[in-house]
């Protein structure tokens, strides 16, 4: 499940590649497979194995170009271990609402984008995000767990502030909004109540099948309900 919209937001060979608080992986692997070079740093180090050893199956499969490399290294956004003017391109999706110095993560993406780089942000959007922390106090106030809820104006003064300059955004993932109110609601940790189990299979299914009846429902419905902000940019050359 990808957040960052890759026809508006094009990577691929020659591009250097950053992917901060990889997580899983899922962008990663994405633009592995177009034919970029990428760097995947997250703070844990189980999820910095898994998606090392990923890169290691997909190369062995020949799921990617030749050429390409790819590396997943420990790391916090806060002391990035890279030279000033690094990549290309740069993905900071869901990353940026666990941290507490976000103007602080903010300076070092900047510092590490080669100019005329270009770099997707993606946070919780306020409206969804805003019902999750009113039914649940357990769905926020976690180890590693998010910290604020961003408005739009708050990342795009926190890109500008770092002379990013914003180009387009969107909203994503409108179909699991309801799915993560259900879990506040029926209790985070409960996954066997019976909304939250049917939910959930409807939202792999759509994810394995991706079928034109769900796509063009999320299409219609991320204005609104949209889980994810996608906000892209550009740093001055």
């Amino acid at each position: 499940m990808l957040t960052v919209d890759f026809d508006r937001f094009p990577v691929g060979p020659a591009d250097r590649v950053l992917d901060v608080g990889c997580g899983g992986g899922r962008h990663s692997y994405t633009m592995l497979r177009k034919g970029a070079d990428v760097v995947a740093l997250d703070y844990s180090m189980s999820e910095v194995e898994t998606v090392m050893a990923t890169f290691r199956i997909m190369h062995e499969a020949g799921e990617t170009p030749y050429d390409t490399h790819a590396i997943a290294v420990r790391g916090d956004a806060y002391n990035l271990p890279f030279p000033d003017e690094s990549f290309d391109v740069i993905v900071a999706a869901e990353v940026l609402e666990h941290l507490h110095d976000d103007a602080r993560a903010f300076a070092e993406l900047y510092r590490v984008l080669k100019p005329g780089g270009r770099i997707a942000v993606t946070v919780p959007r306020w409206f969804p995000e805003r019902v999750c922390w009113a039914l649940s106090d357990a769905y926020h106030q976690v180890e590693g767990g998010h910290v604020r809820i961003y408005k739009r104006a708050q990342v795009l003064r926190r890109l500008r502030g770092q002379k990013l300059r914003p180009y387009a955004m969107h909203h994503a993932h409108a179909l699991h909004s309801p799915y993560w109110w259900l879990k506040c609601a029926l209790g985070i940790e409960n996954d066997q109540a019976a909304p939250v189990r049917l939910y959930h299979k409807l939202l792999v299914w759509d994810i394995v099948k991706g079928p034109k009846l769900t796509r063009v429902s999320e299409a219609l419905l991320n204005p609104v309900l949209g889980k994810s902000l996608v906000v892209y940019a550009v740093k001055s050359a």
